[in-house]
């Protein structure tokens, strides 16, 4: 269900959660086509037996790979501003990468209103905190401050 913020109502909504998204199972085909397309194929990503003999003890996702994942999830996360026509990706303020996410892991997001600005009539800017959870682990494979632009 979308969070719809009033115009007139938008600083009420700075501290608003989300609810969390569904689960996404990161496999190890996702991983290795992840790695064809950035040409970033280093052994930790991409093999499995050299992995084994790592601390992870298994591959891992690519931090930019988990990081890439927000705009898949950015759709169930749906919190905008009442009457919005269109949404585009403005960047990031700040991403940390606190957790690795281990093949066939499973992730999903929440996020966090930190501020709603009205930059120019009917163009409204939001500021997420994102955290990509990881099923089963107490620390977030990632936190990031993501900027949107909305207009109405």
């Amino acid at each position: 269900m979308p969070t719809l913020i009033p115009r007139e109502k938008t600083q009420d909504f700075i501290g608003f959660e989300t609810e969390a998204t569904d689960w996404l199972s990161i496999d190890q085909n996702r991983i290795d086509a992840f790695a064809e397309c950035t040409l970033d194929r280093q052994f930790i990503h991409v093999d499995p037996e050299a992995a084994k003999l790592t601390p992870f003890g298994s591959t891992i996702a690519h931090g930019f790979l988990s990081l890439s994942l927000l705009s898949y999830f950015a759709e169930q996360l749906q919190v905008g501003i009442e009457g919005v026509e269109m949404g585009v990706n403005y960047g990031l303020d700040k991403v940390r990468f606190i957790s690795p996410v281990k093949v066939d892991s499973n992730v999903r997001a929440r996020a966090k209103v930190m501020d709603i600005q009205e930059k120019n009539p009917g163009q409204y800017q939001l500021k997420l905190e994102v955290t990509l959870e990881i099923k089963g682990e107490q620390k977030p494979a990632l936190v990031a401050e993501w900027l949107f632009m909305q207009f109405v």
